[in-house]
């Protein structure tokens, strides 16, 4: 596990000599994680050109034990201004040029930073530990397909259970499905669980309440849960009782438009024609005006990273990213469908991991 690590943090070292810096003071806890392996709550990594002898962990007292067995591979010191710590020792240690996370550090932090690297220059150098979280590797997959897992068999217990029934509430429905994802092995939900019933699922990210479901109305779920602290993130509607003409019209499009994004996730292909492949759908149905957000995200130790799947999206693909499609169509007062999927980009077609039906299921 130890070489896992060593490895992600080697290649950061790279992304230093590409940036012109000695060293990097990663402050983002996720990032730090991802480095690490660290789950505490308060910490800052150093980590130097020179290799991972030179690397310095930094956390405070309360992590004395927890800190020895996750990150026993790095020099650790312990101090409750962590950041501030580490600053002052590469100002000792006279590194060069230093990078920080500047898209991570408040304008309070970074003018503390400033007078402690005041021997030190320092470097706005953002984003470098996200460019390598955008390509999971084979442990980070598995930590999703679990994830997903998780959400897709306490899914399958509700509807059995008859969880999805009139005279529930939102509310009821969100902890319930909640609870079930604990009891699969998810350590949380990946986000509060949308439950969106009647004319509620006409709101995108609507919150449950104590609105009750009812004979003949949609109930849209978006929910996911958290394995070794990646995220899934699943969406599906449900109609209760026999649908109407409109509700079979508009979740059959959407149905379409979904597979029609899963479709275009392709190694080398453009963000921005992944979201078209499956806004097209929508638009050539005329109803391009009632999809109002992008198509999909990226997702990891975060339920919303990059890529951004959407038409102002800039980048590709690549194999190894994570992300979820996840159309919908909307009519506001009535209701709407969301069908997401979380997905890995593969040389070929890419792998499912939500594997929920996606069929108009009735209850």
């Amino acid at each position: 596990m130890r070489e896992y690590f060593s490895r992600r943090r080697a290649a950061l070292r790279s992304l230093l000599a590409d940036s012109g810096v000695d060293a990097l003071l990663v402050t983002d806890l996720l990032n730090i994680r991802y480095l690490t392996g660290f789950t505490g709550s308060n910490a800052a990594l150093l980590v130097h050109e020179g290799g991972d002898d030179k690397t310095i962990f930094c956390t405070d007292g309360r992590y004395t034990v927890q800190s020895a067995t996750e990150v026993p591979d790095l020099e650790r010191v312990l101090d409750r201004a962590s950041a501030a710590k580490l600053a002052d020792l590469a100002a000792e240690k006279k590194l060069g040029k230093t990078g920080f996370e500047s898209q991570h550090v408040s304008v309070e932090q970074h003018e503390d930073l400033k007078v402690r690297f005041d021997r030190v220059e320092l470097v706005r150098t953002p984003g470098l530990v996200e460019q390598l979280r955008l390509v999971k590797d084979e442990q980070e997959i598995e930590a999703l397909r679990q994830a997903c897992a998780a959400a897709d068999r306490a899914l399958e217990d509700l509807v059995s259970a008859g969880g999805l029934r009139p005279g529930r509430t939102e509310l009821d429905v969100a902890r319930d499905l909640e609870n079930r994802m604990l009891g699969h092995g998810s350590t949380g939900p990946s986000f509060d669980t949308i439950v969106a019933a009647g004319a509620n699922s006409a709101i995108p990210h609507h919150r449950p309440t104590s609105a009750v479901l009812a004979a003949g109305g949609f109930v849209k779920i978006d929910f996911g849960a958290t394995v070794d602290g990646y995220h899934s993130d699943m969406t599906r509607t449900f109609v209760i009782g026999k649908p109407a003409a409109w509700q079979e019209e508009i979740y059959e499009l959407v149905q379409r438009a979904q597979a029609a994004g899963c479709e275009a996730v392709l190694p080398g292909a453009e963000v921005s024609e992944v979201d078209k492949a499956a806004r097209g759908v929508i638009v050539d149905a005329g109803r391009g005006d009632e999809f109002g957000h992008g198509l999909g995200h990226g997702v990891g130790l975060q339920v919303h990273e990059a890529p951004s799947l959407a038409a102002t999206g800039v980048g590709t693909l690549s194999a190894g990213m994570a992300v979820t499609v996840e159309p919908g169509v909307y009519l506001p007062g009535r209701g709407g469908v969301r069908i997401e999927d979380t997905l890995v980009v593969r040389e070929g077609t890419p792998e499912l991991l939500t594997l929920s039906t996606k069929e108009l299921v009735v209850v």
